[in-house]
């Protein structure tokens, strides 16, 4: 096979990662291109991986507070770097394409190195830390959304908006229309708190549903994510209440639930921002609050500013307020319809394909312009 045929795809090995890697890989190996895939060693619980594509373990970790932590990180993306090297060496990547967090770092710092050329895909409105470190050398820096804080006006060149790539089965629901809300029929409501749930929603929401009337609580049709210590002290509030609930630790039909729900409530991490806005769903975003650049809060402005969801802080996030948010939604569907749409227009159901075309140039030396000297002229408003 062609050099300028195989490509090493590196990711962290959590969803928010794994699935736009997955969708990339699935549209390189339809244009014939092998595909390889790094991760840390959560991302073995993802394999199969689309089609078969070879899964690589390499060591990494995240910079966290304390000296003894430092030190043991470093030591464990020093491992990763070397175990990159040899896999870069077996493989020979023509591109190599990091979706950002420490465990897409050893491949992609390698790769640079070696002169290979590497692409970084931003999923967030902020420019993550390994990202942040890999971006200068990056021939290509890919973006999710227009405006990306932490971006040096020096590499803004080279930035591309692309959008966050979602499963197929995500995209299959861009043209489909919102679901009809019939005067008295069921609202559905999917809820999802992230990768490990969040206790938050589990309080709050079967609290604030218990506060309806009789005949607006006939109509509630909640699918919800609880953490597992949770879910039977859920599933009692919300038979309680008398509201119809699914609930789940995990949940493997998401694009299904997608479909049938009228409203997403959730964290608004950038995979599940692109989910959402891709099926063209309006929500009610409570951003995780502990980030220090506040990612998630990004994520969900960049929607909310386009009408397509609002923002409830973790502090605001009360039975109070949403309460007066559900019984507006309950009495005026109009509200819900025209945020769906507004939601979807925020989405990029085709990024896969753009990303798809920003690799096959650079693997074919097609794009010149990728590592261009930086021109003062470009990348400014003023």
């Amino acid at each position: 096979m062609s050099e300028s045929k195989r490509i090493l795809i590196c990711a962290g090995g959590t969803g928010g990662h794994m699935f736009p890697a997955e969708a990339l890989a699935r549209d390189l190996i339809s244009r014939g291109y092998h595909v390889t895939l790094a991760t840390d060693v959560r991302g073995k619980k993802y394999e199969p991986f689309a089609d078969g594509v070879p899964v690589h373990v390499l060591s990494s970790g995240s910079l966290k507070s304390g000296i003894l932590s430092k030190i043991t990180t470093l030591f464990s993306l020093a491992i990763g770097i070397v175990q990159a090297k040899a896999l870069i060496a077996k493989v020979k990547p023509s591109v190599v394409v990091g979706f950002g967090g420490y465990p897409s770092f050893p491949a992609v710092y390698a790769a640079q190195k070696a002169k290979i050329p590497t692409i970084i895909h931003e999923q967030n409105a902020v420019l993550g830390k390994a990202n942040k470190m890999l971006a200068r050398k990056a021939d290509r820096i890919a973006l999710s959304w227009p405006k990306v804080t932490g971006i040096e006006e020096s590499d803004a060149v080279r930035a591309v908006v692309v959008g966050n790539p979602v499963r197929q089965n995500i995209v299959a629901l861009y043209n489909e229309p919102y679901p009809a809300i019939e005067p008295d029929g069921p609202l559905r409501i999917f809820v999802m708190g992230g990768s490990q749930g969040a206790s938050v929603f589990s309080d709050i929401l079967p609290k604030t549903f218990d506060q309806l009337s009789k005949d607006h609580k006939a109509r509630l049709e909640i699918v919800q994510q609880c953490r597992e210590e949770d879910i039977d002290i859920v599933r009692e509030a919300y038979g309680l209440a008398g509201v119809k609930a699914e609930l789940s630790p995990f949940f493997k039909n998401v694009p299904e639930h997608l479909a049938n729900c009228h409203l997403f409530i959730g964290r608004s991490g950038a995979g599940q921002v692109a989910e959402i806005t891709t099926a063209g769903r309006p929500a009610i975003f409570v951003p995780y609050p502990w980030h220090a650049d506040q990612q998630q809060k990004h994520n969900a402005d960049t929607v909310s500013d386009n009408g397509g969801a609002w923002v409830m802080t973790q502090d605001g996030f009360t039975v109070e307020a949403l309460l007066t948010r559900i019984e507006t939604f309950l009495q005026n569907p109009e509200t819900l319809f025209r945020a769906a749409e507004s939601s979807r227009e925020c989405g990029k159901p085709d990024a896969s394909r753009k990303l798809g075309n920003l690799v096959t140039a650079l693997a074919s030396g097609w794009d010149k312009e990728a590592l261009k000297p930086y021109d003062l002229t470009q990348g400014r408003e003023d």
